[in-house]
């Protein structure tokens, strides 16, 4: 396993001392996480990334390969409403073939479950990340910013079946099938006893078709190979039925799906190119960049500089559980592929963990290592 370089004590210091000041509670999560859980929620990709251990009881787990979903899972179980943690430690990560990327490295982050303005928390968590990135001391960050839930708004705007909207929503995160639906490929030929079973899962929230799926294998006696998650099944069936049912994007609709994908300029600049893209429907997307332009000038306030901001509409479809804006900060000396520092809104995932309760969920993390300007990885 590959370390990455340690850093001056001072260094760290600087780079530590933002998130100090965050009003968060210290925390320990475990280095050992469910394996299961995070293909779930990161899909069977990230399988590739992490390093596979024995767990108590013989039930497969893994190293943390970050610390956003440890910490929901502790504070779902401490059994509190709100909560914001600060954690410090050591994630893990399988480096692709071929790079020399540390695969055990430092992160310190916040992550915050609040029901406050969300608005004011993504400003407050990006702030709070560029200071602890800046704080390394390297001149050439810039922060990149998208938002999941700003492509659903766009979507909404189209005024397209709800159907097909939701399952144009759901490809955002999964490039292959966006192109397929942007080109009008021909749907997929689901046998009849897949599609009765698809006719049957689908309308049900995918944690329930999986569920529903796993109870059928039991009552019949069959124990699934190769490998495939029920969620993952169950997935794969609802979204080839509704495929069938809710038909395709029109010429012009996928033209203006691929305009707004291609908008990444100066926000303000970005912002007015997708309002020009409204579709009939234009309220929710109204909304959601005059949220927009909120959240940036909370960053602004917050000591992000204007000028090192961009706003790229397709960033963020390999993130797994987020769900609202997202950002990275990058270095021009390190590239896209080695970030700085990282958040975003997950409001989400901790219903997908078991929460009753609704509350918001925003964090961000910083790599010391990559922060520091005399750090390479």
């Amino acid at each position: 396993m590959r370390l990455e370089r340690s850093i001056p004590a001072e260094a760290l210091d600087a780079i530590r001392a933002p998130f100090l000041s965050a009003g968060a509670a210290p925390v320990d999560a475990p280095v050992l996480q469910p394996l299961g859980l995070l293909l779930d929620l990161a899909g069977e990709a990230m399988r590739s990334r992490l390093f596979v251990v024995s767990g108590d009881g013989g039930d497969e787990a893994c190293l943390r390969p970050d610390f956003t979903v440890a910490v929901a899972r502790q504070h779902l179980a401490s059994g509190v409403g709100a909560g914001r943690y600060l954690y410090e430690g050591k994630a893990f990560r399988v480096a692709p073939r071929g790079s020399d990327r540390a695969e055990e490295f430092l992160q310190i982050g916040v992550e915050a479950f609040e029901a406050a303005d969300p608005v004011a928390a993504d400003a407050e968590i990006a702030a709070l990340a560029w200071a602890g990135a800046a704080a390394g001391g390297r001149d050439d960050l810039t922060l990149l910013l998208g938002d999941v839930g700003l492509f659903a708004a766009f979507v909404d705007s189209l005024d397209l079946t709800p159907p097909l909207g939701a399952r144009l929503k759901r490809t955002f995160s999964r490039p292959r099938q966006l192109k397929a639906e942007l080109e009008g490929e021909a749907a997929p030929v689901v046998s009849t006893e897949r599609s009765r079973i698809a006719a049957l899962l689908a309308g049900l929230p995918e944690a329930e078709a999986a569920a529903v799926l796993q109870e059928l294998w039991s009552l019949a006696g069959i124990e699934p190979v190769g490998g495939r998650r029920p969620a993952e099944i169950a997935h794969r069936l609802v979204e080839k039925a509704e495929v069938v049912k809710a038909g395709r994007l029109s010429p012009q609709q996928a033209d203006k799906v691929r305009a707004f994908l291609a908008v990444s300029d100066a926000p303000d600049a970005a912002l007015d190119a997708i309002a020009a893209l409204a579709g009939p429907n234009r309220s929710p997307l109204d909304a959601a960049i005059e949220g927009w332009r909120k959240r940036l000038a909370g960053m602004v306030a917050g000591g992000v500089p204007i000028e090192r901001i961009r706003l790229n509409a397709a960033f963020g479809r390999a993130f797994g559980y987020y769900d609202g804006y997202l950002f990275e900060v990058r270095s021009a000396a390190l590239g896209e592929e080695r970030p700085v520092a990282a958040g975003g809104r997950y409001d989400g995932l901790p219903a997908r963990l078991g929460a009753e309760t609704k509350t918001g969920a925003v964090g961000c993390m910083v790599r010391p290592a990559r922060a520091y300007a005399g750090g390479g990885e």
